[in-house]
């Protein structure tokens, strides 16, 4: 029951974390979808790392649990999100910065 707790309370806090970053991105350098470029970017680097540091990439993600999909799920949906919002806003006619 605990697991299950901290996993929603760290799918929220990912969330909110790459939403909160990419807003910030996109209000500072003007771009739309540079905040999911920027997640992918970083989750191919880190499948790279994997697969060189560890046997192979295939074990190392079978071994992940179904949570750590979530999170990095979780993640990209922030990312995703915070460029909607932007363009939203700026749609509407807010300019930031």
């Amino acid at each position: 029951m605990i697991d299950v707790i901290q996993l929603v309370i760290l799918m929220l806090l990912v969330f909110v974390l790459m939403y909160g970053i990419g807003f910030i991105f996109n209000m500072l350098l003007k771009t739309t979808h540079f905040p999911i470029y920027l997640y992918v970017l970083a989750v191919i680097g880190m499948l790279i790392y994997w697969a060189w540091s560890s046997d192979s990439l295939l074990e190392h993600l079978a071994g992940l649990k179904f949570g750590e999909y979530l999170l990095f799920a979780c993640g990209l949906a922030g990312a995703i999100l915070s460029g909607k919002t932007i363009h939203l806003l700026r749609v509407r006619g807010y300019k930031m910065f």
